[in-house]
């Protein structure tokens, strides 16, 4: 295999194992921290933590950062006291708070006890803010200055202190009390006289958040104005922090993987699949599957029920799989749309009336060329075909049974997203397999309500 061909992993074993360490070095430096960090997740733990060893400290702890939990956790056990405090060193403070929290109580002791006085303040102040909230992801290393202040005093400032903050690219216009009155951009700063003071350029107009906000709902504001960073404000007003983009991407990311493993109805989970233990998915998967499994009794309590009319009419039990199968497909469609309108804030509560409304017509037209298709198809296929027992009248309850199956789960799909939103719950949790179970009883219940009216059974 040529060297050029090889994978960053690929390479950094080679080189280890040949003892080439200062081209290790070189080559880690030219790479990006992301991908580094995705290299020293395909190696064994011990080839990862000796490659560790051999980067520069500043590029390490970026590196360190993009790491997987897991990774992450090995590399912190392995550490010296030292080592963890030069790491610990070069991490901005939410990151310290984001690798306290995901470590156990052990790990937290020997983290706190190699930070800095000063650090610890910060990072115990992030900890109190809920995990849901903005203020668990803001950082408090940010670049403020006073509205007196002149553009040379700005960019002095930020010369002295730019290599401790997180973004320099916006910069925050407090008084004296830390309340929040304009932002003011490098831009700004370049292009303004030396003597101008800070109050003459900013711009007041600012949006920010507040540190109770909903954190996705903050991620969100991102994507609608197109900020690099968001200042975070208490209840006064004060300045407490910011947000930056890479972390309100991070969590749009986490929120996507968490609805998709709802509405797959699986309990999420942080760790990669290929990293995950068998026992891991199984309890994963378990609870939810018994749940499913539970609920799904009703649809064979509702079969035995009326198991004198499918007597009667044997040829009705061949229909009841297609039923029920059409009735879920549809309730999983309307609760994704609902689902995804409530994600990205294009659907709330007070649209309920205009979103059932606007899902019933939809629903309406899918049954009837549904019902229509299907009736075609029993007459054609059924019946002329295959020289089912199958009538005039049955081919009607079947195809009337559609129509008003699919209506029924487009409404319940629809709905249930936007009452469990309004009961605080993730709409996710309410997405295809509850809908699916709930949706299935109701087709049977119709089916044979239907049949036992117009066949009399």
């Amino acid at each position: 295999m040529q060297e050029e061909t090889m994978t960053l992993a690929e390479s950094f074993v080679l080189l280890l194992s040949e003892r080439r360490f200062q081209e290790l070095r070189r080559t880690a430096v030219e790479e990006n921290p992301a991908d580094i960090a995705e290299a020293l997740g395909e190696l064994t733990p011990e080839a990862c933590r000796i490659i560790y060893r051999f980067l520069p400290k500043e590029l390490a702890a970026e590196v360190f950062v993009e790491m997987t939990h897991e990774g992450r956790k090995a590399l912190v056990h392995s550490f010296s006291d030292f080592e963890l405090r030069e790491v610990l060193d070069e991490l901005y403070d939410d990151d310290t708070a984001d690798l306290i929290e995901e470590m156990p109580a052990s790990v937290v002791k020997r983290i706190l006890k190699n930070t800095s006085p000063e650090t610890r303040r910060s990072v115990n102040q992030l900890l109190k803010y809920s995990e849901d909230s903005a203020g668990s992801i803001m950082t408090t290393e940010f670049v403020h200055l006073r509205r007196e202040m002149t553009v040379s005093d700005a960019l002095a400032i930020i010369r002295r202190d730019a290599i401790n903050k997180e973004t320099v690219y916006t910069c925050y216009v407090t008084d004296k009390q830390r309340r929040l009155l304009g932002i003011v951009t490098a831009k700004d700063l370049l292009i303004s006289p030396l003597d101008a003071t800070m109050e003459s350029i900013m711009e007041s107009n600012v949006i920010a958040a507040n540190t109770t906000d909903n954190r996705e709902e903050v991620a969100r504001m991102f994507d609608k104005y197109d900020f690099l960073a968001l200042p975070v404000v208490d209840k006064e007003n004060r300045l407490v922090g910011i947000i930056t983009v890479d972390d309100a991407i991070d969590v749009l990311s986490e929120e996507v993987e968490e609805d998709f493993a709802k509405i797959a109805a699986i309990t999420p989970n942080e760790t990669p699949y290929l990293k995950t233990s068998v026992l891991s998915i199984w309890r994963a998967r378990i609870p939810w599957l018994l749940l499913l499994m539970l609920s799904a009794t009703f649809t064979g309590m509702i079969i035995s029920a009326f198991e004198g009319a499918l007597a009667q009419v044997v040829v009705l039990a061949a229909f009841i799989p297609m039923l029920m199968g059409t009735g879920g497909n549809s309730g999983s469609q309307a609760s994704v749309t609902v689902i995804r309108g409530l994600s990205l804030g294009e659907v709330q509560f007070s649209d309920f009336l205009r979103v059932v409304f606007k899902e019933l017509r939809v629903s309406v037209l899918c049954g009837i060329a549904l019902a229509a298709v299907t009736f075609g198809k029993i007459w054609l296929v059924d019946y002329l075909l295959l020289d089912q027992p199958i009538t005039m009248p049955i081919a009607f309850v079947i195809s009337i049974t559609l129509a008003v199956t699919v209506i029924v789960a487009k409404l319940i799909g629809s709905i249930l997203p936007l009452l469990a939103k309004k009961l605080g719950f993730d709409p996710a949790v309410m997405a295809s397999p509850f809908i699916t179970t709930l949706v299935d009883a109701l087709s049977l219940l119709v089916y044979f309500g239907i049949a036992q009216a117009v066949l009399h059974l």
